[in-house]
């Protein structure tokens, strides 16, 4: 399959542009469904290049879907470009803060990335005269997993024979991982306030309310699979000590690898939260933010894109960026043992658990959902980290963008050449 030169030709005209782009959205960080300048960044990308763009997907003013060509296959990619409370950074090795959110997550590469494959497998199809569609999904408030479940609750990708996404980390490899199941919650607590001094008689602590509820959790964790986690943090209050505190509440992240353990794991916890306020004379508000599934991997889509990133050349990285990501290292107490960049991983033969969640999973309940990963940051680096951030910012990440983007876009091109692997994938999707 001679296609490479293609992906090649595209690129070597458009990476400057892609990487302005995403040095733009970089530079404009967003947090969640307030993504009006890096969605519109993305969006001017492909709308220049021939796509048409319809916004307001779902009720999200930062939504979109850009799409070229018609009739079947009809591919998506799912880019996302928000970004994270409090990890500004400029793309330096040391801690340098800047106010505001930064993408500690690398979303201003991943959107980049979805939009550069779509706009190569363009090129290619234009080429060939093949028909069929191709679209890129713009989601957001994907750190705050509603984006993309609500756009699925409401139809949007229910139509594509195939869903196409990647994710900045500190390795090359197709992403068989089983993102985890959550359920996210805040807890409310309501009592009576009163001198905690003079008449302690006639308050009812919602402070202690939320105490007792987390206690219980914590004796819970004993009697649950091994693989639910339970985390939470008190969102209130802020006092003082001397007045009863009538109002307080907690933000609950219920997690595991299974929907259904999940579930049951979150209705326990809901308990602890009532048998709480029983025994303080309060009284308990659960509200639910948001809640997905885990990732339903695939192994057809799996194999046709690990094929497609042997394909593709690895970024060999120059004594600067090998000097970036010593310093770094250091300077962020990384873990690599000096080696800071490796080459493309074997593709597992069984999924692989992943302890972190992502609104992803919810569109793989709906179609067959492939989602690569690529080296943008060293070995060792953490997500949600300042120095995430920093290397999002400049040419580490850089290089992984335009190589992720080539996979994809050659990944997708072995689909439409060969429709049998998407007649595959369906058949995995509907194996549970």
């Amino acid at each position: 399959m001679k296609d490479n030169a293609i992906w090649e030709t595209w690129f070597e005209k458009n990476k400057e542009e892609m990487i302005r782009t995403a040095d733009d959205i970089f530079c404009h960080p967003e947090l969640s469904e307030k993504e009006l300048y890096s969605s519109k960044c993305l969006a001017d990308f492909l709308a220049e290049r021939g796509f048409s763009i319809q916004w307001n997907i779902a009720g999200f003013a930062t939504s979109f879907i850009a799409q070229w060509g018609d009739g079947k296959p009809i591919l998506g990619f799912l880019a996302e470009y928000d970004a994270l409370p409090g990890l500004g950074q400029k793309a330096v090795p040391k801690h340098h803060p800047e106010t505001g959110p930064g993408h500690g997550c690398g979303h201003n590469l991943l959107g980049t990335a979805c939009a550069g494959a779509a706009c190569a497998l363009k090129a290619q199809m234009e080429k060939a005269g093949t028909t069929g569609t191709i679209r890129v999904y713009g989601c957001p408030a994907e750190e705050i997993v509603i984006g993309k479940i609500r756009m699925n609750e409401q139809g949007a990708f229910e139509d594509l024979s195939a869903a196409i996404t990647w994710h900045p980390f500190d390795r090359n490899r197709v992403s068989y991982d089983i993102w985890l199941s959550q359920d996210i919650k805040n807890y409310k607590f309501y009592g009576t306030t009163a001198h905690a001094a003079k008449n302690p008689e006639m308050g009812r602590s919602a402070l202690d309310t939320a105490e007792l509820m987390n206690v219980g959790v914590n004796y819970l964790r004993e009697h649950v699979p091994d693989d639910v986690r339970m985390h939470y943090a008190y969102t209130s209050p802020n006092g003082p000590a001397n007045i009863v505190p009538d109002f307080a509440s907690t933000n609950y992240f219920i997690r595991s690898s299974k929907h259904e353990r999940t579930q049951n794991a979150s209705r326990r916890v809901d308990d602890c939260a009532r048998g709480a306020a029983l025994m303080t004379g309060t009284r308990v508000e659960i509200e639910r933010v948001t809640q997905n599934k885990e990732m339903k991997v695939n192994r057809t889509l799996a194999e046709v894109f690990y094929e497609a990133m042997k394909r593709i050349p690895l970024p060999e990285h120059t004594e600067e960026e090998l000097a970036f990501a010593k310093e770094i290292s250091e300077q962020a107490g990384l873990h690599n043992d000096g080696v800071y960049f490796a080459g493309l991983e074997p593709l597992e033969d069984e999924p692989v658990v992943l302890p972190i969640g992502t609104d992803v999973s919810d569109v793989s309940h709906t179609v067959p959902t492939i989602m690569l990963s690529a080296a943008a940051l060293c070995k060792g680096t953490p997500l949600h980290h300042w120095s995430a951030t920093a290397q999002a910012g400049m040419s580490i990440g850089h290089k992984a963008m335009l190589y992720v983007a080539k996979c994809m876009a050659l990944g997708s091109w072995m689909l439409v050449q060969q429709p049998e692997k998407l007649k595959e994938a369906w058949e995995d999707f509907g194996k549970e």
